[in-house]
């Protein structure tokens, strides 16, 4: 049996990235890319990650605390859920933009939390909530009770109630007041008023004092397909666009290094245009379906079509890539727990093109399903400790009870074969090999439906990736390459993989090949990775 890469996951886990988290974003001279596209990032819902008080609410000092399991994981860049003051458990209410929520720590905290990032080669980006306020924001409450002070025009206000409902029916406008201010998500979260250049300065300012005082490395920008509307159209305008057009320059002109990424919740159709102009990747999740999908039934139909897509609408893998997020039921959930799967799912991740991002405790395959708060429970660090090792108080959301079948840090740790053992494996090849990490896709055809398999080349490096779907194996699987896509003459060697055959070499005299089968079978659910030379 031919077994490779496990001693170069283990010399990957010893050697940082080496890149400064403040790396120039102005385009690589050789391969147009960014910092970015050599980084795993992670997201975490700090309330639910780890706390460090007892309080039973986690906090800064706590992901500080786990900084070395992170770096462990291979993780390069975090994404923190919002961090700023919130009458919220979620954040995304905010009444104060310059702040931290004290139930999380203080700014000194947060800058302790950023220099121990940096001392780990790990770059963080926060939540910034542009699209809305919360309603007890003191911007809103004044607008609310002085129509005509400095505040009255920083909300969409209408006297009478203009009867039209949001883009997925909902109720979005909503009466104070005797007035009707609009609030595309509910009543809480007012919308703010960018037609106000007032309301553009103050976020311009906002984002300034996070990239230049405090120092993050950029933002993910939440709802931006709903920043303006025109009349009836919420989302996707002509004025938002614009509108994050100027954002992006002013954000650049204050650091040309800092990353946005915007989440717009569309088709990739409708994400793409954002990129390179509004943002630099946006979240593409036609994609994570594919790959739920694809790692659901063991098809690779959807994935290969939306790759395809992808590759007539953005540039060169500037894109987010990610399986699920806070917002969505767990993917291990949706998997029906199946542990197997889910090792797929991250083999798609994390071999194709793009930013991935990894949700905290998908790497231990924690569960959940909506409500919202039942997919943002505490982190399961150790069965064998109170709380599962998230907090010694009392947790401020009850702790899942799959920890009670192995879904903690702890056990997983401890078994060579677990999910969490596959994803730093998985992290590991990523970061170790050039092509994975900066290498252009490239469509290869199997004569298999259960199989998907591509190249990645970069100026250094061109890999194979071949990736069986199902549970069984395939000998059916004939790889066909356009031509003149390798050089004639070159060879491929296993760099990641179980095989018990030798590889077999293809005919690439046009550049390309057809019906090629690098081994005669490929094992149940392999993902198998050549170098080719």
């Amino acid at each position: 049996m031919i077994v490779v890469f496990r001693w170069l996951m283990i010399l990957a886990l010893l050697v940082p990235l080496g890149l400064s988290t403040v790396s120039a974003a102005e385009s690589d001279d050789e391969d147009g890319l960014f910092w970015w596209n050599d980084r795993v990032f992670y997201e975490i819902f700090v309330r639910s990650f780890y706390d460090s008080t007892g309080d039973g609410i986690g906090d800064l000092q706590g992901i500080i605390e786990k900084m070395d399991y992170l770096q462990e994981l291979g993780i390069g860049g975090i994404w923190l859920m919002p961090i700023s003051p919130s009458p919220s458990y979620h954040g995304y209410d905010v009444i104060d933009y310059r702040d931290i929520n004290p139930d999380y720590g203080t700014m000194e905290d947060f800058r302790a939390l950023l220099e121990a990032a940096e001392a780990h080669d790990i770059a963080i980006i926060i939540d910034l909530v542009v699209n809305h306020s919360s309603v007890q924001h003191p911007w809103f409450i004044a607008s609310a009770d002085d129509p005509d002070g400095e505040f009255g025009d920083w909300y969409i206000w209408e006297e009478e109630d203009p009867g039209f409902r949001g883009p997925d029916n909902q109720v979005v406008w909503h009466q104070r007041g005797g007035r009707y201010y609009y609030g595309v998500f509910w009543g809480g979260m007012p919308d703010l008023n960018y037609r106000n250049p007032d309301v553009t300065a103050e976020m311009h300012d906002i984002a300034r004092f996070w990239l230049e005082d405090v120092g993050v490395a950029g933002f993910r920008l939440d709802a931006i397909k709903h920043i303006i509307i025109e009349g009836r159209n919420q989302e996707n305008t002509p004025a938002t666009r614009a509108w994050l057009t100027d954002f992006r320059a002013f954000v650049n002109d204050v650091n040309p290094d800092a990353l946005l990424v915007g989440e717009v919740w569309s088709s990739s159709i409708m994400a793409a245009p954002y990129t390179g102009t509004g943002v630099d990747i946006v979240f593409e999740f036609d994609l994570a379906d594919a790959i739920i999908r694809a790692a659901s039934f063991g098809v690779a139909s959807t994935l290969v079509n939306q790759m395809n897509t992808i590759l007539s609408l953005y540039p060169d893998q500037q894109y987010a890539t990610f399986i699920t997020n806070h917002d969505q039921n767990r993917v291990m959930s949706q998997l029906r727990g199946d542990f197997q799967a889910a090792k797929v799912a991250a083999n798609i991740l994390l071999t194709l093109p793009g930013v991935p991002f990894v949700y905290y405790g998908e790497e231990i395959g924690m569960t959940g399903t909506k409500p919202d708060p039942e997919i943002r429970t505490p982190m399961q660090w150790d069965g064998d400790l109170p709380n599962v090792g998230f907090t010694t108080g009392t947790p401020w959301s009850a702790i899942n009870d799959d920890w009670a079948d192995g879904v903690t840090v702890a056990v997983q740790d401890a078994d060579p074969d677990s999910l969490l053992n596959h994803y730093r494996e998985m992290i590991a090849l990523r970061n170790a090999t050039p092509a994975l990490r900066r290498g252009s896709y490239v469509p290869v055809t199997s004569g298999a439906g259960t199989v998907f398999s591509f190249l990645r080349d970069a100026d250094e490096q061109t890999v194979l990736v071949v990736l069986n779907l199902r549970d069984r194996e395939i000998d059916n699987y004939g790889l066909t390459l356009a031509a003149d896509s390798l050089p004639e003459g070159a060879t491929l060697r296993l760099i990641y993989g179980e095989v018990d055959e030798a590889i077999a070499q293809p005919d690439l005299a046009d550049g390309g090949f057809e019906d090629y089968k690098p081994v005669e079978t490929l094992p149940p659910m392999a993902v198998l990775i050549f170098e080719i030379e």
